[in-house]
């Protein structure tokens, strides 16, 4: 949880800082988009490989490595102060923070039996909770306080301690498998029904999540809130995803996965169905907050589903599957995002982003019944 919440700190700060500093620089929303999709692009097509290395090696030496790369690219920003090094940057953080993302999960599931798996990934989801508030709120008020540049290196700064902490403590992660981990087609993942759908349900999650991501600081800088503004919006939703997960490692014990995944999927609906309704910080923060009780209490269910339907020995590559789908979504729809917003605004995206969470909850309670 602690290497979590410096690592993602860095990495979700950047994004705001990023897309934040683009607009500064009179870009628009599509290229904004365009630089924001830079985080996934790579991590998509590399996430199975890197899944299956850690099936292979075990998550320790690819925890270490990945926290320099998330440092590294966020200070990229603070050295080379231009738009051009948003491109750059966002590539090699996005790669490090998928491995790193990859590796942790892979992690907690190596140390986790089947009674204490949903607990654990609670708690994990709690310390990505943490950060989810910290990133952009801090950032929102570095930008306003001591400018881009500081901003830019503290968050370099958090994503290094990760490293520091993994090559001076060395905690007891696990570092290598028993025996090699079995040869099979990514194909195979699909065809198990279970996994599918889960694929299905992330796949839709990722997109709630990279429209509000994506869409706020736009939206925001339309109707003139500032970078502390946007950044306590942003802030709320994080820190929604702190209480709900709070009380996670209690629901687990008691609630079906497919249970609380329906429920937050209407939640999240609802939320997006009042966005464009309202243009006030504490409306839009309040609406925030309930996105992110929503969207926040999906994680360790999906998480628990994947490890309970991979196969023995590719749980790594599954996870590796999943982040695909997430960094495809990321690396896609802030194009789309960026296209249509340019076009007709932001306010319809979040209309349509609610009518494909309402229907993803009709599904999701297929799937609950047909596993009940």
């Amino acid at each position: 949880m602690a290497l979590v919440v410096f690592a993602h700190t860095a990495f979700n700060g950047s994004r705001v800082a990023a897309s934040l500093f683009a607009l500064a620089q009179k870009a628009s929303p599509l290229e904004v988009g365009v630089i924001l999709s830079m985080y996934s692009i790579l991590p998509m097509l590399l996430a199975v490989p890197a899944g299956r290395m850690i099936d292979r090696i075990g998550p320790a030496w690819p925890l270490l490595w990945s926290s320099v790369a998330i440092a590294a690219g966020v200070a990229l920003p603070a050295l080379w102060a231009d738009v051009s090094s948003l491109y750059v940057a966002c590539t090699v953080a996005g790669i490090g923070f998928m491995t790193f993302q990859l590796a942790v999960q892979n992690a907690v599931a190596a140390l986790s039996g089947p009674e204490s798996r949903a607990v654990n990934f609670s708690w994990l989801a709690l310390g990505f909770s943490v950060s989810g508030f910290l990133g952009p709120t801090l950032t929102g008020l570095g930008i306003d306080f001591i400018g881009f540049t500081m901003t830019f290196g503290l968050l370099a700064v958090a994503g290094a301690i990760p490293a520091i902490a993994l090559a001076a403590l060395r905690p007891r992660v696990p570092r290598s498998r028993s025996s090699a981990p079995p040869e099979g087609r990514m194909a195979d993942l699909f065809e198990k029904r279970e996994l599918r759908e889960v694929f299905i349900v992330t796949t839709l999650l990722a997109m709630a999540w990279d429209v509000f991501v994506f869409v706020m600081p736009i939206y925001g800088n339309s109707i003139g809130l500032s970078a502390s503004q946007i950044g306590a919006v942003l802030g709320a939703f994080g820190l929604a995803t702190f209480f709900v997960r709070l009380l996670l490692p209690w629901a687990a014990k008691r609630f079906a996965e497919w249970n609380l995944v329906t429920l937050t999927l209407a939640v999240a609906s609802a939320a997006y169905i009042l966005f464009p309704a309202v243009s006030t910080v504490p409306l839009l923060s309040a609406i925030a907050f309930l996105l992110g009780l929503g969207l926040g209490a999906a994680q360790p269910s999906i998480m628990s589903l994947i490890q309970r339907s991979a196969p023995p020995g590719r749980m790594g590559e599954a996870l590796g599957v999943r982040t695909m789908l997430l960094s495809a979504s990321h690396s896609v729809l802030p194009l789309l995002f960026g296209g249509f917003g340019t076009a007709v605004g932001v306010a319809p995206l979040f209309l349509l982003m609610a009518g494909c969470l309402g229907a993803g909850g009709l599904f999701a309670r297929h799937c609950r019944a047909r596993s009940a």
